[in-house]
């Protein structure tokens, strides 16, 4: 009986099949790690630093921003340059107001310096150094005879009138009645803000830039600008107060 001499090539071809092939998968496999941390890192990044989207769950700044909208938030901008009066921003309630460790979203009405009156309903700024100017604010609710809400004391004093600290804001939101805001708990201090809405993305049918309102006789930013670093916080949702 005759036997066939083992044929080395082809044995070297079978070998080297068989140990490149959990190779390649392995390629793969690092190749779709390295793609994943990429995409988180870049994430984190945007996230933290640049943009952070939101879902409103509140109604206190309606009709501007209706409850289970979406807005994305601006964090690079007030690295850079301080908040303006009228920009609506997203901050860390103050201590003992926290609603579960959702942040709030409120329009800044006052700036560092300001003397904010209530007045018969209405809005009154007295800037450092400066005469009072009474707000027109087309932007807050209406009542159902189409006027506009009047704002209210909300704290069990009554209190009518604040002097803004340094480094810290007035804050409202624009349905007046039932927003809970600077009123309640008095003005916020810039560290606790997370950064300025700035677009609603969702829904699509009321998608657009956050409007930002001019205020004659008043001035838009505070005298000493002071930017830095806000709060960050994970995603999540915005109560309204």
């Amino acid at each position: 009986m005759t036997y066939a001499s083992p044929d080395p090539a082809r044995d070297g071809a079978a070998q080297t099949s068989e140990t490149s092939a959990p190779r390649r998968g392995l390629g793969c496999a690092l190749e779709i790690v390295e793609t994943l941390v990429l995409t988180l890192v870049i994430y984190l990044l945007i996230h933290n630093f640049i943009a952070q989207p939101f879902e409103v769950e509140q109604n206190s700044m309606v009709p501007t921003i209706l409850e289970g909208e979406y807005v994305l938030i601006d964090k690079v901008s007030p690295r850079f340059s301080d908040y303006e009066r009228g920009d609506i921003v997203v901050f860390n309630p103050p201590s003992g107001y926290s609603e579960g460790g959702v942040p709030f979203i409120k329009r800044v009405i006052g700036l560092p310096g300001d003397t904010v009156r209530l007045e018969n309903g209405r809005v009154f700024v007295t800037p450092a150094g400066g005469s009072a100017v009474r707000l027109d604010e087309p932007y807050i609710n209406v009542d159902i005879n189409g006027r506009s809400e009047p704002t209210l004391p909300r704290d069990a004093e009554g209190t009518t009138q604040w002097t803004v600290p340094t480094g810290s804001y007035f804050v409202m939101g624009d349905n007046r009645t039932v927003s809970q805001d600077s009123r309640t708990f008095g003005p916020i201090a810039r560290d606790l803000i997370i950064g300025r809405a700035w677009l609603r993305y969702f829904p699509l049918s009321r998608i657009g830039f956050v409007q930002h309102p001019v205020y004659a006789g008043l001035p838009s930013k505070p005298a000493s600008p002071t930017p830095s670093g806000g709060a960050l916080v994970p995603l999540g949702a915005l109560a309204g107060g």
